[in-house]
């Protein structure tokens, strides 16, 4: 019987090739360490620069003005009033949007004929002010929230709309020849093929929807609103009160922060095959 033998300088380098708690720690979680760092840096100089430079508390808060702020208004009830009516009116519009981005985009990308007919009405609104629309919704709706979901709406749909049919239509060729070559019918190839390869670009037009959305949130807002992030932001404005300001900037912010970090771990979970750069 032969003897098995371990070279010890084989063992030492597995060993040294084999990271430590923290530092296997820091690899799995290096994107959010990079931007936590970020975000602490930028407050850290907004700190420095609002107790500095810009002393006049009526054009500057300070981070530690804002995080008091944050308190006043969440011990009188008022931060949750706004937040949760900013939020019904984006999650009900944005759904909205992504469930009819999603099949537009679909449809306009598998059919010449659906394209043809709603191209130049997307690109018409696309290039169209819509934010201006909202006073029109005001009146056509009223100032409920009915109004503020079709800004929401209107604006978050048409990058979905576009990047959706726009990743159906760059499906790599070779992808459908494969398809076709293994007698997969227009179904399978869609569903196996075409919808996997454009998720990526889907996903992407769902992002550049997030950030629109917030800004139909706020526009909506500042028209016509009883309660709400846009309208604390303009009431804060009225009083000069920038503190109050910068807590409706920076809750739709976070927002906008939490939604793209969803919609990545989201991408990873449906298309585990893009590999990020290092």
């Amino acid at each position: 019987m032969t003897a098995v033998t371990t070279d010890p300088v084989e063992l030492k380098s597995t060993e040294a090739e084999a990271p430590s708690g923290l530092r296997r720690w820091h690899q799995d979680h290096r994107a959010a360490v990079r931007g936590v760092t970020t975000i602490v840096v930028v407050i850290a100089l907004w700190e420095l620069i609002a107790r500095t430079l810009m002393t006049n508390s009526v054009s500057l808060a300070s981070p530690s003005e804002i995080a008091e702020e944050y308190v006043t208004l969440a011990e009188s009830g008022e931060l949750w009033r706004h937040v949760s009516t900013s939020g019904q009116e984006f999650l009900f519009g944005f759904l909205l949007a992504v469930a009819a981005g999603i099949a537009i985009g679909l449809a306009m990308g598998t059919s010449r004929t659906i394209r043809d007919y709603l191209d130049p009405l997307v690109s018409a609104l696309y290039a169209t002010p819509v934010i201006a629309l909202g006073p029109l919704f005001i009146l056509w709706m009223g100032i409920g929230i009915s109004s503020k979901i079709a800004v929401v709406f209107i604006l978050a749909v048409l990058p979905i709309v576009i990047n959706t049919e726009t990743g159906i239509r760059t499906v790599d060729p070779n992808f459908l020849e494969t398809a076709r070559a293994f007698s997969a019918s227009r179904l399978q190839t869609f569903v196996k093929v075409m919808l996997p390869a454009a998720l990526p670009l889907i996903i992407t037009g769902v992002r550049l929807g997030v950030g629109r959305g917030l800004i139909g949130v706020v526009a909506a807002e500042l028209f016509a609103a009883q309660a709400g992030l846009g309208y604390l932001v303009l009431a804060s404005s009225q009083v000069f009160n920038p503190a109050g300001v910068f807590v409706g900037i920076t809750a739709l912010a976070g927002a906008g922060i939490v939604s793209m970090i969803l919609l990545r771990r989201l991408e990873k979970r449906l298309a585990p095959w893009r590999v990020d750069a290092a």
